[in-house]
């Protein structure tokens, strides 16, 4: 156990001293929320997507490579569509206009590409984007006390209170450098981790061929990319739910928050490859663990939640057990940690600088200076982190037997909804409205909500629902809305101003 501490305490060590020369070059506002635009594409690309992957990543995917065998690989096909679209074609534009726009948050690229005549847009963008952070924060919470749990047999309650003291104390510090830094550091254990472990573990099996008998001999299910029972209407909902995981990426804040903070389009055009190849790596390898997991330590015809934990959530810390020494064991906790870390310092950042600069600096006080906005954006940070926490304990007692992955996806669906097929419109189509971004917003957040909890009770429909979860639909919803809006209430004289802007 002395080595598992040692190792953490280092890396802990590490995260805290990131923090604090972080901290050392925040002087204005703009330091504090992108950093002074000063991200190299190393850092930008690790930082966007171990924000992207998050403990949803570790706990959640290996654990559905353990459950559901090969078709949990549609979730690495999804994932890798989803950057290569966002980082090969929406990025390089969204670049230039926040440029154009000396934009400093994503809420003030849409204010701008609107020109919006009024606050709404910023209030309701403001409020969305807070509302479901607190509950995908809440959520990387959870995961830090299920990875205490499970690693080092901790209280849950005492893993996930020390997981939160760390990570906003050095968001507090640092702000965004500190978040950036510290995820290209956490991505890095991320990437060397989920790399190395289910490599090691194909070498510890005497026979690879053994590998598909064996799952196969288990549940013909598992080596299906189907699903167990093949192609049917319920397996192509799960298949087409966990694909679609990706749109998430289409614009979500926390990463394309990365994307205003980057020197250039040049290193855009250098980190997208990062981006794409350490997406495929690690989902593939996160998908593969568990796969491995269900084959080492399941028996034909044994539930994996009874030796995996609920959702199999617990396949990556009995891999590591099984296959390194205590020390090693002692990384892995830290990779852990890393996913939940790098997502919840990102988020925290984002949407304290949202509501002290596109709320309170631009509506109430927009004469508010630097020091000022800085110490107030550090205040919301810890209001934002105790509200996250509360959530987090409060769904840990009424939802006994809640997922990792669902409870992330939850966040990251309602995240993607809102804010994605506005953003895809608001790049791509000079016509698009500030009304039909609005509204477009309006109708993702709410079909999130009611996806989610009255959609999936629908006898007849509900299972296919559920299967889809609620990124599908709620998507495909706010894109349909902006569309309709702006074609019944056009601006011609928006049209006109974006056209000329982009030439």
């Amino acid at each position: 156990m002395f080595e598992k501490y040692a190792m953490i305490t280092i890396y802990f060590s590490i995260l805290v001293l990131l923090g604090y020369l972080a901290s050392l070059r925040i002087n204005t506002m703009r330091d504090f929320v992108i950093g002074g635009k000063s991200l190299s594409y190393w850092v930008a690309a690790f930082s966007a997507q171990a924000t992207g992957e998050s403990a949803w990543l570790l706990l959640g995917v290996t654990g559905m490579g353990a459950m559901l065998g090969f078709s949990a690989y549609w979730i690495v096909i999804g994932e890798a569509a989803g950057v290569f679209i966002a980082w090969f074609f929406m990025a390089p534009r969204f670049k230039d206009l926040t440029d154009k726009y000396d934009s400093i948050t994503v809420i003030d690229y849409l204010v701008s590409r609107f020109g919006a005549k009024s606050h709404l847009l910023r209030i309701i963008s403001a409020v969305a984007l807070s509302f479901f952070v607190l509950i995908y924060i809440s959520a990387q919470i959870d995961a830090t006390g299920s990875a205490f749990e499970a690693f080092l047999e901790w209280d849950y309650h005492k893993g996930a209170l020390a997981g939160f003291i760390i990570v906003a104390g050095y968001c507090v510090a640092g702000g965004f450098l500190a978040a950036a830094w510290t995820d290209m550091f956490q991505g890095a254990v991320m990437l060397i981790c989920l790399l190395t472990l289910p490599i090691v573990a194909l070498l510890s099996v005497d026979n690879f061929d053994s590998i598909y008998a064996g799952l196969k001999t288990i549940d013909p299910g598992l080596v299906n990319i189907w699903g167990a029972g093949g192609v049917n209407t319920l397996n192509v909902s799960i298949v087409l739910g966990m694909a679609l995981i990706g749109l998430g990426f289409l614009g979500s804040p926390q990463v394309f928050a990365r994307l205003i903070a980057i020197k250039s389009k040049t290193e855009i055009r250098r980190g997208r490859w990062v981006a794409l190849i350490f997406t495929i790596i690690v989902d593939f390898s996160a998908v593969s663990i568990g796969v491995l997991g269900r084959y080492i330590f399941a028996d034909q015809g044994t539930d994996p939640e009874i030796f995996l934990g609920n959702g199999a959530q617990n396949v990556l810390s009995e891999m590591v057990e099984y296959t390194f020494p205590a020390w090693v064991v002692g990384l892995y906790v830290a990779a852990v940690l890393a996913a939940i870390m790098s997502t919840v310092s990102s988020l925290l950042v984002m949407a304290s600088s949202s509501l002290t600069h596109d709320l309170y600096a631009k509506i109430h006080n927009p004469n508010m200076d630097d020091n000022q906005a800085t110490r107030l954006c550090r205040r919301i940070t810890v209001i934002m982190a105790l509200a996250s926490l509360g959530i987090a304990m409060a769904v840990a007692f009424l939802s006994p037997e809640r997922t990792i992955f669902w409870f992330a996806v939850f966040g990251w669906s309602g995240i993607g909804a809102t804010f994605c097929p506005m953003r895809l419109l608001s790049l791509f189509w000079p016509k698009f409205t500030e009304h039909a971004a609005i509204a477009s917003m309006l109708t993702g957040f709410s079909m999130t909500l009611m996806s989610k909890f009255y959609l999936q009770k629908i006898d007849g429909v509900g299972d296919y629902i559920a299967a889809l979860e609620t990124m599908p639909p709620s998507f495909m919803s706010a894109l349909l809305v902006g569309y309709f809006v702006t074609i019944c209430w056009p601006d011609k004289a928006l049209e006109g101003r974006f056209t000329s802007e982009l030439n």
